[in-house]
């Protein structure tokens, strides 16, 4: 049974950082490309990032580049989201993704975690 399992959201400050984990298990995912999306009230999924296994390549949406880094322990089996220099528009349930290829599209990806909340206030 595939499961990941995120963790790490809460409240920050503007300016804040969080660092959102990602534990996968269930299956090999060496060829899967793990992501990062996020939900808002009322707004659609969308995605923020995204990594081979590999870690050979690697693509952000455009407004958390230099500020959200994404990365991988393959011994962990785990994938993380590193938020630095958070903003209120950050603010959404984040929700870790598997897909057998290197997407940006949601409806592309396999497999889910449950979501943790992100909330940026001050």
């Amino acid at each position: 049974q595939v499961q990941l399992v995120e963790s790490g959201g809460g409240l920050a400050q503007p300016g804040g950082s969080l660092r959102l984990s990602c534990a996968a298990s269930g299956r090999t995912f060496t060829n899967y490309t793990m992501g990062w999306f996020r939900q808002a009230p009322g707004n659609e999924r969308t995605f923020v990032a995204a990594t081979r296994w590999s870690g050979n390549t690697i693509s952000y949406v455009d407004s958390v580049k230099g500020r959200f880094t994404i990365s991988r322990d393959n011994a962990k089996n785990t994938v993380y989201l590193q938020m630095n220099s958070l903003k209120p528009e950050d603010t959404a349930v984040y929700y870790c993704a598997a897909a057998a290829i290197h997407t940006t599209l949601w409806r592309r990806y396999d497999y889910w975690g449950q979501g943790t909340q992100v909330t940026v206030s001050s």
